[in-house]
């Protein structure tokens, strides 16, 4: 006989009550998953789509989305483009990152009714604030050019039918380096080549889907003028030799988020771009957008 059932016996007869172990507890029930903030709720069945109604959907007509990679020289151009008398380029927008919040049940009831997806309130704020932008310019050629539209550039084609593109080339490498050079500390050149690579991969399949232009940023500094009378000639404006002389101009802040904002850029004059990089220097990651763009041989 164990001392545990010889002490239970005893307590029994002395209690009416014995010692038993705990049973193990349940483990607690799951917590079901947080609902979603109703700004964040989109409608069902969502559908990105052309305007419905082109004559009243889009007040903004024509506009012109500079196409680039990051640290292509797109700040350059904007400015340059932005000191014609008939064309307006603000800083970066990132239009495409504005959504619409439908906070209650009947107003998302109200828009399913009314036949809108939520692409296409979203477009309607889109063009707004690009129209908005331009009018209060006082100019009527609108060229936006933020890089990362390069990521939705089948959703702003679609958004804007009457587009009009421009693409800003630069030799891959350049492009990495100056990615790095921009903040050293925070962008190692080891992540350099992947992710610029990703902006130059999306803008070469938009550059073989869309009708444009296409401008490099070694011939826009070596000869801009040249450059930029084609660009006028694209956009159905004269030239105007104030184009070279941006610094004369007011063009927005230059800051970190919305666009190039080291003091090359502040100094108003074109600077030289870089040495190129041999083919030899070209990493492996690289050499197949160099080959498309030309600034690889086929065969290297």
């Amino acid at each position: 006989m164990s001392w545990r059932y010889r002490a239970n016996a005893t307590l029994e007869g002395l209690t009416g009550y014995t010692v038993r172990r705990r049973p193990p507890k349940s483990p607690p029930a799951p917590k079901p998953p947080p609902k979603p903030a109703p700004e964040t709720l989109r409608l069902p069945g969502d559908e990105v789509r052309p305007p419905v109604d082109p004559s009243c959907d889009r007040l903004l007509r024509e506009p012109v989305f500079l196409l680039s990679s990051v640290r292509s020289g797109s700040t350059l151009l904007r400015v340059m483009l932005n000191s014609h008398s008939r064309v307006h380029s603000p800083i970066e927008t990132h239009f495409r990152r504005m959504t619409v919040g439908l906070l209650t049940d009947p107003v998302r009831q109200a828009m399913q009714l009314l036949g809108h997806t939520h692409s296409d309130l979203e477009h309607l704020v889109w063009d707004r604030l690009l129209h908005r932008e331009l009018a209060r310019s006082g100019k009527p050629v609108l060229v936006e050019k933020t890089p990362s539209n390069v990521f939705a550039w089948r959703r702003i084609a679609t958004c804007w039918p009457d587009a009009r593109y421009v693409f800003l080339l630069r030799h891959p490498v350049s492009i990495a380096q100056s990615w790095h050079e921009a903040d050293p500390e925070r962008r190692p050149m080891e992540e350099a080549v992947p992710r610029t690579l990703s902006y130059m991969t999306y803008l070469e399949e938009a550059r073989t889907n869309l009708d444009r232009l296409t401008v490099r940023y070694e011939e826009l500094v070596s000869d801009p003028e040249a450059v930029l009378r084609r660009l006028c000639a694209f956009l159905g404006v004269e030239w105007e030799p104030s184009m070279l002389r941006y610094g004369d101009k007011e063009h927005g802040a230059f800051v970190k988020g919305v666009g190039d904002w080291r003091d090359k850029i502040r100094a108003g004059t074109v600077v030289a771009g870089r040495p190129l990089p041999s083919p030899e220097e070209v990493p492996v990651g690289l050499r197949d957008v160099c080959r498309l763009w030309g600034y690889l041989p086929d065969d290297a």
